[in-house]
């Protein structure tokens, strides 16, 4: 399995569902120069409930309390991994076989990228990166993921 996994924080969001609230949001974050790498959004009730992780936590928690979101972090695993057909199944098979729960999930890739991007937490983030890294991943930065030749 060829994977590389680190520790990282991914920013929680809760906003009232109102047409228009994730754009503002974006917006804001996009205004300081902070990147989002990864993000997931999904309604409970009247609430939206946005995941994200972005190049600079700190700075975008900052703005996220200066515009009055509820924001908080939340310990993840972040995972590069190719992208091919049956990766996601061996990271979940791996995390399964060492008794680690999933409790949340999110990944994307182009068609045309040959990586993909998964970050989940679990019911214990410190083993399943030990899990994962001992299939023959690797550590890495979270700032390796943002593409600086761009």
């Amino acid at each position: 399995m060829t994977l590389k996994t680190t520790l990282a924080k991914e920013i929680v969001v809760r906003m009232p569902n109102k047409i228009g609230a994730l754009d503002r949001m974006a917006k804001a974050i996009s205004d300081k120069g902070i990147d989002i790498l990864a993000v997931s959004a999904w309604v409970e009730g009247t609430e939206a409930v946005i995941r994200l992780v972005t190049d600079d936590n700190l700075r975008a928690m900052d703005m996220l309390r200066s515009h009055k979101y509820e924001a908080r972090e939340a310990e993840v695993v972040v995972a590069e991994a190719l992208h091919k057909p049956g990766m996601l199944h061996s990271i979940c098979a791996k995390l399964a076989q060492g008794g680690i729960e999933i409790h949340h999930l999110y990944a994307t890739a182009m068609t045309t990228q040959d990586h993909s991007l998964v970050v989940f937490a679990s019911a214990n983030n410190d083993r399943a990166m030990v899990l994962l890294n001992s299939a023959g991943a690797i550590p890495f930065p979270v700032d390796s993921l943002i593409d600086t030749d761009a």
